[in-house]
């Protein structure tokens, strides 16, 4: 854990990272796919899910329905990642 001591940068964080095109993008992305499960009624906000995509947009898959599954966040968050954080 790198911030043990000190606060993280989030300010930094998001000046180097956050705020570049291609990551706004993922989100817009990943907030739509949010909002059509809830629209679709296979998601609630504060149920305690995330949308899974079954190919990671990160890895060039698409937010097509087909795609997408509604599941525990535990299990979402659980996938083994590379040394950047993506998807292994």
């Amino acid at each position: 854990m790198p911030y043990v001591n000190k606060p993280r940068p989030y300010k930094r964080e998001n000046e180097l990272y956050k705020s570049k095109p291609e990551q706004i993008e993922m989100r817009v992305k990943r907030n739509k796919a949010r909002r059509d499960a809830i629209r679709d009624g296979t998601a609630a906000v504060g149920d305690g899910k995330d949308v899974d995509h079954k190919v990671p947009l990160s890895k060039g898959g698409s937010n097509a329905k087909s795609n997408r599954r509604v599941v525990k966040a535990s299990a979402n968050r659980s996938f083994k990642r590379n040394a950047d954080g993506s998807v292994k």
